[in-house]
C-alpha cells in the first residue's frame, strides 16, 4: 500500500512533551490539594540539597513523596522510616520519567506500618529465644585464611570487599552466590550460611574460618529477606563466626542482631575481616628491634653487673692468707702441745711413783691389815654379843614361863617360836657369811698391793747404799754401787767410771701391762 492510500483520521498528533505537559496540569487540577494515608518506605534523610525524597506505600500499591526543603524546614514531625503517616499535600508529576508524585507541604503521624509491626514482632520473639544474646557471640579469628562470602556474584558488593581484603591481606575468598532482593532470598541466604558450616575442615573446598553476610543498601522492603527467620536461626546457628554487613550504616535488620559482628557497610565488613599486612609487618618489625635492643641492654647490663662482681671478689692470695697463717700458728702450737702434754705426763708420772715407794706401800698394807683385823674382832665381838644377847632373852623367857602353862599352848604357839628361832639362826649365819666375804676382798685388796707382787711381773727396784728406793736417774753417779731387787732376791751392781759410749742403747719395747696393773699405779 503507498504513503497516498494511508486512511486519514481525525485524532489529534501530540508530542511527547505536550501530552506531559497536558497529563500534568490535568493532574494538578483535579488533585491539588489531597490528603493521604500511607507507610513512609526508604527513608534515608534529608538530601544535600536539603529536599527530602521517599514513598507512601500500602498493601498494593506506592506512590513516591518528596518534601522541599522550605516544606521539610516547617515539619512538626520529621519522617521516619516505616511509620505510617498522614501526608497533606498536591499531585503533580515529573515528565522526565512518567511519574506521578506527591508534593508533601505537612506530615502527621498515623500509627507504626505493617512491615515494622511484624518486624518489631519477630526480634521481640526471636530475642525472647535468646538469638540475639552477647554471651552468644563469639570473637572474629585475627587472621583467618579462608572467607566466605554470602551475597549477589554481580553486584559491586563483592568487587569492594575482594578489592579491600586484597589491600589489607590478601587471603582466599570462597563466594556462595544468592539473590539479595526478592522472595526467595532470605532462604537462599540461609542456606549459603548453613552450607558453608557443612564443609568439612579439609575438603576439596576448605572450610572457611569466616563469614561475611552482604548487601548494598536499600529500602525496607529490599531488605526484608534479611529480616527472615530461617536467615537469623541459621545466623545463630552457624558454627563459624559471621559479620553481617547488609544495607549502609542506618540501615538495621534482624541478622545484624544475630551475626557476631555487625559492620556499617561492605567495605567495613572487609576491614574487619582481616589486618594490614603492612602494619602487621611494621610491628613486628618494631618488636624484633625492641627485643634485638631490651638483649643488647640485657647483655651489656650483665656484662657491667658481672666485672662489678669480680671486682668486688677477694684475690686468692687474700682468701688464703688467713687460713695460711692459722696453719703456720697450728703447727708451732702443736710442738710446743706436744712437750708441754709430754712434761705434764712426766710428772704425774713422777708423783705416782712417788707414791708407790716400797715403804709407804708396807705401811699401807700394815694398816690395811690392821684395819681388816679390827673390823674381823669386831664382827666376831657383834656376833657374839648378838647370840648372847638372844640366848639371855630365851633363857629369860623359859624361866618366866610355868611349865603347866607351856605345857597348855597349843603346838601352833611352839612351831612359831621354833619357826623364829630357825629365822634368827639364819639371819645370823647369813649376816657373818657376808662379814667374811668383805674380810676375804679386803685381804686379796691388800694382797694386791704387796710391792712383791709387781716385782713378779718383771719389775726391779733400785736401793741406794743406805736401801732407799732411787727414783731420780740423776742420783746415780759414776762409780756409785747400788741394789737391784729382784722378785725374791738382790744383785750388787755399780756405775761405770768411764764415759759412755756413744752408741745409743737399743730401747725394748714395753709389754703391755696385764689387766688392773694400770689401775694400780694410776691415781
Amino acid at each position: 500500500m503507498s504513503l497516498a492510500e494511508t486512511p486519514a483520521t481525525n485524532a489529534t498528533e501530540y508530542s511527547v512533551s505536550e501530552l506531559s505537559g497536558a497529563l500534568k496540569r490535568t493532574v494538578e487540577d483535579n488533585f491539588g490539594h489531597v490528603r493521604v494515608r500511607g507507610e513512609i518506605s526508604g527513608y534515608r534523610g534529608p538530601h544535600a540539597s536539603g529536599h527530602a525524597y521517599f514513598a507512601l506505600k500500602d498493601e498494593r500499591a506506592r506512590l513516591e513523596a518528596v518534601v522541599w526543603r522550605t516544606s521539610f524546614q516547617k515539619l512538626a514531625f520529621k519522617p521516619e522510616e516505616g511509620l505510617e503517616v498522614i501526608a497533606t499535600g498536591r499531585l503533580t508529576t515529573y515528565p522526565g520519567s512518567s511519574k506521578y508524585q506527591i508534593v508533601i507541604e505537612d506530615l502527621k503521624p498515623a500509627g507504626a506500618g505493617a512491615l515494622m509491626a511484624l518486624l518489631n514482632e519477630r526480634r521481640l520473639k526471636l530475642e525472647a529465644e535468646g538469638l540475639f544474646a552477647r554471651e552468644r557471640k563469639r570473637p572474629l579469628p585475627f587472621l583467618p585464611r579462608v572467607i566466605g562470602v554470602v551475597t549477589s556474584p554481580t553486584g559491586a558488593v563483592i568487587r569492594d570487599i575482594c578489592h579491600r581484603i586484597a589491600d589489607r591481606f590478601p587471603v582466599r575468598v570462597l563466594v556462595w552466590p544468592v539473590r539479595v532482593q526478592g522472595e526467595s532470598s532470605g532462604a537462599e541466604v540461609a542456606a549459603a550460611i548453613e552450607g558453608f558450616n557443612a564443609l568439612e575442615a579439609r575438603g576439596p573446598v576448605p572450610r572457611p574460618d569466616l563469614l561475611i553476610v552482604a548487601r548494598g543498601g536499600g529500602s525496607l522492603e529490599d531488605l526484608w529477606g534479611f529480616n527472615d527467620e530461617a536467615v537469623v536461626r541459621a545466623a545463630a546457628a552457624s558454627a563459624i563466626p559471621l559479620i553481617s554487613a547488609v544495607g549502609h550504616e542506618t540501615d538495621w535488620t534482624l541478622i545484624d542482631h544475630a551475626a557476631d559482628r555487625r559492620a556499617p557497610t561492605p567495605t567495613g565488613a572487609a576491614e574487619m575481616a582481616v589486618p594490614v599486612r603492612s602494619e602487621l609487618l611494621a610491628s613486628l618489625a618494631a618488636c624484633h628491634a625492641r627485643h634485638d635492643a631490651a638483649l643488647s641492654r640485657s647483655l651489656v647490663e650483665q656484662r657491667r653487673t658481672l666485672l662489678a662482681l669480680g671486682r668486688a671478689l677477694p684475690s686468692p692470695d687474700m682468701l688464703l692468707g688467713l687460713p695460711r697463717r692459722r696453719l703456720d700458728e697450728a703447727a708451732a702450737g702443736l710442738d710446743r702441745a706436744l712437750r708441754e702434754v709430754q712434761t705434764g705426763r712426766r710428772h704425774r708420772f713422777a708423783e705416782s711413783a712417788a707414791r708407790l715407794q716400797l715403804d709407804r706401800l708396807e705401811a699401807l698394807l700394815r694398816d690395811r691389815r690392821g684395819a681388816l683385823r679390827h673390823a674381823e674382832s669386831g664382827a666376831l665381838h657383834g656376833l657374839t654379843q648378838i647370840l648372847w644377847r638372844r640366848r639371855q632373852a630365851l633363857s629369860r623367857l623359859d624361866g618366866v614361863l610355868n611349865p603347866r602353862i607351856v605345857a597348855s599352848r597349843s603346838q601352833e604357839a611352839r612351831r612359831h617360836l621354833q619357826f623364829l628361832e630357825a629365822r634368827l639362826i639364819q639371819t645370823t649365819e647369813r649376816a657373818l657369811a657376808r662379814r667374811t666375804e668383805r674380810v676375804d676382798t679386803a685381804w686379796r685388796m691388800a694382797g694386791s698391793l704387796d710391792p712383791r707382787r709387781v716385782l713378779e711381773r718383771g719389775y726391779a727396784i733400785i736401793r741406794g747404799e743406805d736401801d732407799r728406793p732411787v727414783t731420780n736417774p740423776d742420783e746415780l753417779q759414776p762409780g756409785m754401787a747400788f741394789e737391784v731387787e729382784f722378785a725374791g732376791r738382790r744383785r750388787r751392781s755399780a756405775i761405770a767410771a768411764g764415759k759412755p759410749s756413744a752408741a745409743k742403747p737399743t730401747q725394748r719395747r714395753r709389754q703391755p701391762a696385764p689387766a688392773g696393773q694400770d689401775d694400780l699405779f694410776r691415781k
